[in-house]
């Protein structure tokens, strides 16, 4: 008589499954640990090596836990803040060279400064400093800007900005086609001057005409128009050398 062949039970071996899961787990922490120790410190270092202690020990992850909050550099922040003021206290000082020359010369109705968020702005007259539909620097235009010159060549440079302006009547000569064009020769013009003194970068230098476009005033009066047709020298606030840069950031 035949022997009957044992019936297989249909049991399939799963054993492989645990050593595979353990397998991925650790892959899994190999990633996780390379992810994080491509930007982290040894504080933080210590941190994910106790939370995998935790994490396989039934305890809190690392995701479970607060993240860590970078503190302010003190030292950094006190480096800014003495920055700041020193810039202040160079435009202080050129604001009061310039206005000892205004008073000395009795020039407070035609030249004016101020200190705004933007940096020291000195406004001029056109009315006092060039003929009516002209660009040529007067005399009295020529030793204000010599003076301002002579001032900003004792500081530490300055970016500059020389903004012409007028109201908003129609030019009517030969010389200039608009507004627009006049008030940046006028501009243009007075920069030149500026830049005789040897001691300046004109790197450091921009001229710009806005023609009627930027008023202070209403130009329905002529004393509004008067207050319009003006040059503006805007000193800024020094910029951070290259070498300050590399050092802060």
């Amino acid at each position: 008589m035949a022997k009957r062949k044992k019936k297989d039970d249909g049991h399939i071996d799963e054993t492989w499954l645990i050593p595979y899961a353990d397998m991925l787990t650790l892959l899994l922490a190999l990633f996780i640990v390379l992810f994080a120790a491509s930007n982290v410190d040894a504080q933080k270092f210590q941190k994910i090596s106790a939370s995998f202690n935790d994490a396989f020990k039934g305890g809190i992850g690392i995701m479970d836990q607060p993240f860590p909050v970078q503190p302010e550099n003190p030292d950094l922040l006190e480096t800014e803040e003495k920055k700041h003021l020193n810039q202040q206290s160079d435009l202080n000082e050129l604001e009061e060279q310039i206005q000892t020359y205004i008073e000395s010369n009795n020039l407070n109705d035609n030249l004016t400064t101020s200190l705004t968020s933007e940096g020291l702005l000195i406004t001029i007259l056109n009315d006092a400093f060039f003929a009516s539909g002209s660009a040529k620097v007067t005399g009295e235009t020529d030793r204000l800007a010599h003076e301002l010159g002579s001032a900003l060549a004792t500081k530490t440079p300055h970016d500059v900005i020389i903004s012409g302006h007028t109201d908003n009547l129609p030019i009517n000569n030969a010389e200039f086609d608009s507004n627009w064009h006049l008030s940046v020769i006028r501009a243009v013009n007075f920069m030149k001057i500026l830049l005789e003194n040897d001691q300046l970068n004109p790197e450091y230098f921009s001229a710009k005409g806005y023609g009627e476009f930027k008023p202070i005033a209403s130009n329905d009066t002529p004393e509004n128009r008067q207050k319009n047709r003006r040059v503006e020298v805007l000193i800024l606030p020094n910029e951070p050398t290259e070498t300050e840069r590399q050092v802060n950031y």
